[in-house]
């Protein structure tokens, strides 16, 4: 009988793995990884899209350690995770509108935003110059994400610095989702890996290039073409007193502007509401009457009361008066540079409640030629442009 011999292969030793789904206080696990991060070591970390490699973004050394573990190519930059909205306006000062609008919508997300680097005014220029040859491409741009996992979050909250965060795949394989996968890959090559099961979308996040008001498609990943096309829609908000006269016909002559001038009414999200408004009320009959005669329907208008879900969707919200505006920034003071009164000069459109239709049909027209001189504005600021179709 003829035998087979061969030397056994040599033992892959295995990271430290931290089960964060069998421990009912993760402290001790989050401090750890803490000081592994200050350390200057790379570890495994979980998303909410998929199994990242992470470093802290001032540690020259752990950075380069995370490129060759992942064999990062020269000419492929890295993302960094930030740890809030606000904390990532320091890397992207000079947001556009719609910059913004997409990152209050997607984030914390499945959204890594490529964003021009702004020279000196971004916190990328105070990293580590090795750093930011790393993480800024040849066109000066930097990725960021915020990250939505309360591990991660818990982590970043004790560190003075992003972290570069990259997918644990290699050259294009399937995606890490289970802490197993990026055990089996990367062995004793990555020191502390933290398993928290399954990840909770299983696909790649959607990576989206912004450049003043266009954004551009790079990668469809969780969120998908056309919620990114919702997102990227501004939402514009006319408001009143009791949301059945001004604001309601307000709302409806936009939609009609935007409509002439786009071929589509719903190339942005026009809402109406009412600073005093009962929710669930009709319109006045002489509105819906003057919104006739021009051809225009306001028979299903229902009411609504000003909100928090309305302002923390509102890119502009335009009001009737000084007071509306007034009552509005005090509930609402950091919107001070998203409400304004729909007159120019910032007068006040009067309440035609219970006059004659004729009052009703001035005050439409005084509505109307002020949205006129507000469509520029709007196609200056807000209008997405996107080349996402033919991404």
């Amino acid at each position: 009988m003829v035998g087979f011999s061969s030397k056994p292969e040599p033992r892959r030793l295995q990271p430290m793995i931290f089960d964060i789904q069998a421990t009912s206080d993760p402290r001790d696990i989050v401090h750890r990884t803490v000081q592994a991060l200050v350390e200057g070591q790379v570890v495994g970390v979980p998303t909410e899209t998929v199994y990242g490699l992470a470093a802290s973004a001032l540690s020259e050394r752990a950075v380069a350690q995370l490129c060759e573990i992942k064999s990062c190519g020269d000419g492929q930059p890295l993302a960094i995770a930030v740890r809030s909205r606000e904390a990532a306006q320091d890397f992207m000062p000079h947001l556009s509108p719609l910059g913004r609008r997409l990152s209050q919508r997607c984030w914390p997300g499945p959204l890594t935003l490529v964003v021009p680097r702004d020279g000196n005014a971004s916190a990328a220029s105070q990293l580590p110059a090795s750093v930011q040859q790393r993480i800024i491409g040849n066109d000066d741009c930097l990725g960021l994400r915020v990250v939505d996992h309360r591990i991660l979050a818990h982590i970043q909250r004790y560190l003075a610095a992003p972290l570069v965060l990259t997918s644990a795949c290699v050259n294009g394989q399937s995606l890490p989702t289970t802490a197993a996968v990026v055990a089996k890959e990367f062995g004793s090559r990555l020191p502390l890996l933290l398993d928290d099961g399954p990840t909770r979308y299983g696909g790649a996040s959607t990576v989206v290039k912004l450049t003043r008001n266009r954004w551009e498609l790079l990668r469809e990943g969780v969120i998908e073409r056309a919620a990114m096309n919702q997102f990227a829609k501004p939402v514009i908000v006319l408001v009143c007193t009791g949301n059945t006269c001004r604001s309601p016909m307000a709302a409806t002559l936009l939609r009609d502007h935007v409509r002439r001038r786009h071929g589509d009414e719903n190339a942005i999200q026009v809402m109406s509401a009412g600073v005093a408004a009962s929710p669930g009320g009709l319109a006045s009959t002489q509105a819906v009457d003057v919104m006739c005669d021009r051809g225009l329907d306001l028979s299903e208008h229902v009411s609504r009361p000003l909100d928090d879900a309305l302002m923390n969707v509102a890119d502009l919200v335009l009001t009737m008066t000084r007071g509306h505006r007034a009552a509005i920034l005090a509930a609402w003071p950091d919107m001070h540079d998203r409400v304004f009164t729909l007159r120019r000069d910032g007068g006040d459109i009067s309440d035609p409640v219970g006059m004659s239709v004729d009052v009703y049909r001035a005050c439409a027209d005084q509505i109307d030629e002020e949205l006129a001189s507000w469509m520029d504005v709007l196609e200056q600021d807000f209008y997405p442009e996107s080349n996402a179709s033919e991404s």
